[in-house]
């Protein structure tokens, strides 16, 4: 079974003076094509707006640097306009209508990842935009524009005429743009910086996972995501997800080494990873990374939104559920070898601080 499993970075699609997106490839990532999933990236400079757009593609969008405000318009219903920080996780199932705005000098920078299957290219998201030099308004004509929204000639060619830049603006420093309102991010929006975490590991990492118990709309979406940070020089367990669910990791800093065992117990993968990567791991496929001194942060989306991850490691591994007999016949072991083995990692999780 031959797969290019590699990390890769992502391509710039389109920008200017307001920001740029970028999205990774299912050419140079098959993976994508695949698994039917897409991955991209906004960045807002100062005054940077994401014109209104929906897509084709169910996503989960989170927010790796910066603050902003993001207006969110789910069908039929009333706009929903968020303040949004670094660490906020954003559910935004099939057909929403999203705007993206950056008022502050820090660089704006939202990662994207979603369910294809319903797309027009499987690995990859088709955005169309309400406004914008590709808007709608342009694809009809001014006969069409005056009769669907009740304007006069001039009116319609202003509206067509007016839109010069292509999916993202720089906005005027002096124009007024939305308030967010704080109760709009209940059910919306959650910090996986701020949330209560499920595993806190001293010495060896945290995890805050996203589901339809913290965060309902993944429900909608399709999809679960979670938020890992592995402490400098520590481990992650190998594991691997037991309901079918294929695993979609974003290295948002760090860099560490990383290793998928797959097939016939092949290594498919060995690498080194760092910020901005992203790399797919295949179903039933076992990953484990080990961080480098600085530490290793990824955020990760599941094809489920309830994932179920079964680990080979620590206190809880799979080895020790099984019984010590089968365990000496299948490793062709002595009792003494089988029991030194089955007593390690007995009061870790997931993650192994470094030997000291």
């Amino acid at each position: 079974m031959d797969m290019d499993l590699s990390p890769k970075l992502a391509n710039k699609l389109y920008g200017g003076a307001g920001g740029s997106y970028h999205a990774w490839s299912p050419d140079e990532l098959p993976m994508l094509r695949q698994g039917n999933i897409g991955a991209g990236k906004l960045f807002l400079s100062k005054n940077g707006l994401a014109l209104p757009r929906y897509s084709d593609s169910a996503k989960v969008a989170y927010v790796l640097q910066g603050s902003g405000v993001a207006g969110i318009v789910l069908p039929e219903k009333e706009e929903k306009v968020l303040e949004i920080k670094t660490g906020d996780t954003i559910a935004l199932p099939f057909g929403v209508i999203t705007w993206w705005y950056n008022k502050d000098d820090t660089e704006l920078q939202v990662l994207f990842l979603g369910d294809t299957k319903t797309a027009h290219k499987a690995g990859s998201f088709t955005d169309f935009f309400l406004t914008g030099s590709n808007g709608i308004f342009t694809g009809f004509s001014t006969e069409f524009v005056c009769r669907a929204w009740d304007v006069d000639e001039a009116t319609a060619k202003s509206l067509v005429g007016n839109q010069k830049d292509n999916g993202i603006i720089k906005v005027d420093a002096g124009a007024k743009m939305p308030e967010p309102n704080k109760d709009h991010r209940n059910g919306m929006a959650l910090n996986c910086l701020e949330a209560p975490l499920d595993v806190d590991i001293n010495g060896g990492g945290r995890v805050v996972v996203l589901n339809t118990k913290n965060l309902p709309l993944v429900g909608e979406v399709g999809l679960g995501a979670d938020l890992v940070r592995l402490d400098g020089n520590a481990m992650c367990s190998p594991g691997f997800s037991c309901d079918s669910a294929l695993q979609v990791t974003y290295i948002v800093r760090g860099s560490g080494r990383a290793q998928v065992v797959g097939v016939d117990g092949k290594r498919v993968l060995e690498t080194t990873v760092k910020g901005g990567d992203l790399f797919i791991v295949p179903r039933f496929f076992v990953v484990s990374k080990i961080a480098d001194n600085e530490g290793l942060e990824w955020f990760s989306i599941i094809s489920t939104p309830n994932p179920i991850f079964t680990h080979m490691a620590g206190r809880t591994s799979a080895w020790k559920a099984l019984s010590p007999e089968v365990l000496q016949a299948s490793f062709n072991v002595t009792p003494e070898v089988e029991k030194t083995f089955r007593s390690k990692r007995m009061n870790s999780e997931i993650f192994f601080a470094p030997s000291k």
